[in-house]
């Protein structure tokens, strides 16, 4: 009988931790989609054709050349998604990845040259929300949570579900912002 409480008080303690992570990472946060007005900020990146999962290397690696070759520092990354993983090989998924530069920075942002491309994100209506960067599964929590919630806001709003997905990690505020492209469906 002893044995059986241990075994019971252990059982609760490790389901106890489990949860905690889960909620800690956001696992159990209730996502809210809205529409807003967004965008007009400068983007610096590469794009990439293949496994989206390699997309933190590339991000990366456009960091440290603007930092180190360009000396804009940058504070948010981000990665526009064009495919949807559950429709399209993994080696011919489409995105862009790099980092934002602040304002203070856009004239520096102008010498820019080499693989690196730059424009504007265009400032429209999109499907928005956030998530909380609370440790390293955050994004993977943030995909589970987030992309299901946003395919039900497009169903229930009469969008059409194609479309690119924007993911912004703006480090300093601890958030991942998405933002989904606002395509109406075609009579």
């Amino acid at each position: 009988m002893e044995t059986m409480k241990i075994t019971l008080l252990i059982i609760a303690l490790i389901l106890a931790s489990v949860a905690m992570f889960i909620g800690y990472n956001g696992g159990f946060k209730k996502i809210n989609c809205r529409v807003e007005v967004q965008g007009g900020e400068t983007l610096v990146f590469k794009e990439m054709t293949g496994d989206y999962a390699k997309s933190k290397k590339l991000s990366d690696d456009v960091y440290y050349t603007l930092l180190n070759d360009y000396e804009i520092e940058t504070f948010k990354g981000f990665g526009i998604y064009y495919d949807n993983p559950k429709k399209v090989k993994k080696t011919q998924l489409r995105s862009e990845i790099g980092c934002i530069v602040e304002k203070k920075d856009s004239s520096k942002a102008t010498q820019i040259h080499g693989e690196l491309k730059i424009k504007e994100f265009p400032k429209k209506s999109y499907i928005v929300t956030e998530f909380p960067i609370k440790g390293k599964l955050a994004v993977i929590f943030g995909i589970l949570k987030v992309y299901p919630a946003m395919d039900k806001f497009v169903k229930e709003n009469g969008y059409a579900a194609k479309g690119a997905v924007m993911e912004i990690y703006d480090v300093p505020n601890k958030t991942i912002l998405y933002r989904k492209e606002i395509i109406a469906i075609q009579p």
